[in-house]
């Protein structure tokens, strides 16, 4: 969604006012005008995620997301995979190596909510749905091998030494 078009008619519209007020007025606006376009898109991106999460709520399950591409915004819709779905796709790399043609099986997990939570926002940053998400971290867990862990340990304990004076 180009919101340019919109700044330019408020701009347009503000700089109408400011000629009908005389020449100075016109000066003070022509100097605002420049700063006050961040403001005005800003202003914009609220409003359209404020109208998204009103959207969402009346939605749901489905859900609506404003997303900046570069200066624009844009609308994504999510809606939520049938609950008799046996098939688990999974976008994007990396696949695990034998989830080809295998069968899936399905599994509870509880999980705390702050973790939940968590799991949530990371896939959501990554596009992903948490059932994608999960799978990809299990996957990426097992794919380190048996040393990983504690290389990952060894190398945390000895960033931790310090060196120097102090007083």
């Amino acid at each position: 969604m180009d919101v340019s078009e919109y700044v330019g008619g408020l701009r347009f519209r503000v700089a109408a006012m400011a000629e009908a007020a005389g020449n100075d007025a016109s000066a003070v606006v022509d100097r605002l005008m420049v700063p006050m376009d961040a403001a005005i898109r800003m202003t914009v991106l609220e409003v359209l995620s404020a109208a998204a999460a009103e959207i969402t709520r009346e939605l749901a399950p489905t859900s609506v997301e404003v997303r900046l591409r570069g200066r624009d915004p844009e609308f994504v819709v999510t809606s939520p995979p049938p609950e008799d779905a046996d098939d688990v796709s999974i976008p994007g790399p990396p696949t695990p190596p034998d989830a080809g043609d295998a069968q899936m099986a399905r599994v509870n997990l509880r999980l705390p909510d702050a973790l939940k939570g968590r799991v949530e926002e990371a896939a959501d940053r990554e596009g992903l749905s948490i059932n994608a998400w999960l799978v990809r971290a299990a996957s990426a867990a097992l794919d380190r091998g048996p040393d990983a862990e504690q290389r990952e340990r060894r190398t945390w304990k000895s960033s931790q030494r310090y060196s120097g004076w102090a007083r």
